[in-house]
């Protein structure tokens, strides 16, 4: 059994990120909606409001964008937007002026810093953009997970050049932060069946729904074909309960976009759905290949409202047009989700911890759901005793495939370790790094969760192994070194 860890071969480089409480987002804000007892008091704001001279709501709405306008992308458009959100409690036969009408919507808005309380948890993968970049380089784009007031946490971003050799760089990451506007979704009916499935939703009125569907819709066809659901149908006892189901379903799977302008590092991917209200964590990006040859982005993530935890898939091309979907499965249930970047014979896999404590591999069934498949890493040495899981999705190199894990030991300290999978065979543990990689240094474990490393995943560029990690949930550092190297340190597992 190996207790400690051997960071000799690792190189620490002299760059780290903090959490920056100037980035800022604006919100809706519900005065009386944030108490324990709710009670919604926009009405009585609004009254109030209205008894000002129209001098005073113009002097108010001076002073407000005065104070916010440089802090935000189009805050007019915000409050504008925020005002039509509440207007029904506006009495019908008063007629308000647009100064009134957007004070209001200041009233109702409120700045939430995304990474006021940590920054941490990133992953790595090379930027769609490489323009102007002399040969050796690499941009590569960063996720990050950002944790604000009442921990909730959203998915940011932000760049860094790579190479050549050992330099790295970090590419500006100031300015004004970016919400994705939530668009219409295209939803996928396999989706929707794989979800009924784990539910054991199986009445007429499911079967009409997904015989109606095609296998590609969007809001409006999913609206069309519930209106016209056979009143045979809508009578039976059953149906309210299935059809409160699906809506709920395809509910949770949404899309958002942000203007071509929106530079990457302003962009912030905000929880959309009841059921990640607390958070977006811990995105796991990876490039991945297409059976059609065609290049593109995913990441799982863990949505939480507070009380449960859904795993979930963002897809997208360009990291500007994102479209969300949720996990189903057996292995879905659980944290910690990371995918292959590519098929494997004809064959979507993942590493899971669906126990909670071992590191195993999940293959996507023809429903669409993912199943367990034996471990492939259980807590055996002695700083991973408590639990084993990923540090990201696994990376391909010539000798198979290099999986990042991570490990907890005495006092819950979080260590970084490394095992090679077979390229053919992923069940097929090939070699492991029994004394690990890296764990927290003497400054490294101090922070807002002390004594934790942890990374959701890293990238090869130029025989480089380069690794981006989160200490303590404090700040995010980065470690390189040559794959080689880390290769050459792996021991044959039997």
């Amino acid at each position: 059994m190996t207790a400690t860890v051997n960071t000799t071969d690792i190189t620490r480089h002299n760059i780290t990120m903090a959490p920056d409480a100037r980035r800022v987002v604006i919100k809706l804000f519900v005065p009386g909606e944030d108490a324990n007892h709710v009670y919604n008091r926009t009405s009585s704001l609004i009254e109030r409001i209205l008894q000002l001279d129209e001098s005073d709501i113009n002097a108010l709405l001076d002073d407000v964008l005065n104070r916010f306008s440089g802090r935000h992308h189009d805050v007019l458009g915000v409050f504008q937007h925020h005002y039509e959100v509440v207007q029904h409690r506006v009495p019908a036969e008063i007629e308000l002026s647009p100064a009134a009408r957007t004070l209001i919507g200041a009233y109702v808005s409120h700045e939430f810093s995304v990474e006021a309380a940590a920054l941490c948890n990133p992953s790595m993968v090379a930027h769609p953009d490489q323009s102007e970049l002399p040969p050796g380089e690499l941009r590569v784009a960063i996720s990050l997970r950002q944790i604000g007031e009442g921990h909730i946490s959203s998915i940011g971003f932000c760049s860094a050049i790579l190479g050549p050799g050992a330099a790295i760089r970090l590419e500006d990451r100031d300015g004004p932060l970016v919400i994705g506007q939530r668009v219409g979704a295209k939803h996928m009916r396999h989706q929707l069946r794989a979800a009924l499935a784990e539910e054991e939703i199986d009445n007429e009125a499911s079967a009409y729904v997904l015989s109606a569907l095609p296998e590609r819709y969007d809001d409006h066809e999913f609206e069309e074909i519930l209106g016209h659901l056979p009143p045979e149908l809508l009578s039976r006892p059953t149906t309210p309960t299935a059809l409160e189901a699906i809506r709920r379903i395809v509910g949770a799977d949404y899309a958002v976009t942000f203007n071509a302008t929106t530079p990457l590092h302003q962009r912030v991917l905000w929880p959309s759905t009841p059921t990640e209200s607390k958070g977006m964590e811990d995105a796991r990006f990876v490039q991945v290949l297409d059976p059609d040859g065609r290049t593109a982005y995913q990441a799982t993530y863990t949505a939480y409202d507070g009380f449960n935890i859904a795993g979930r898939v963002i897809f997208t091309r360009d990291l500007r047009h994102f479209e969300v979907t949720t996990l189903h499965g057996p292995a879905a249930r659980n944290k910690g989700m990371a995918m292959f970047p590519r098929y494997i014979n004809g064959k979507k896999y993942a590493l899971c911890r669906s126990d909670g404590e071992t590191l195993g591999l999940s293959v996507r069934d023809e429903q669409h759901r993912w199943q367990h498949v034996a471990p492939i890493l259980v807590p055996h040495r002695g700083w991973d005793l408590i639990q084993v899981g990923n540090c990201g999705s696994p990376i391909e190199t010539e000798a198979g495939w290099l999986v990042l894990t991570h490990g907890v030991g005495p006092m819950r300290r979080y260590a970084i370790g490394a095992m090679l999978l077979d390229l053919e065979d992923p069940s097929r543990v090939i070699a492991d790094l029994p004394q690990g990689l890296i764990d927290p240094d003497e400054i490294e474990r101090e922070g807002y969760v002390p004594n934790v490393l942890y990374s959701c995943g890293g990238l090869v560029h130029d025989g480089r192994f380069w690794l981006p990690y989160a200490s303590s949930d404090v700040r995010i550092s980065f470690a390189s070194m040559p794959l080689d190297r880390l290769l050459h340190r792996m021991q044959p597992v039997n």
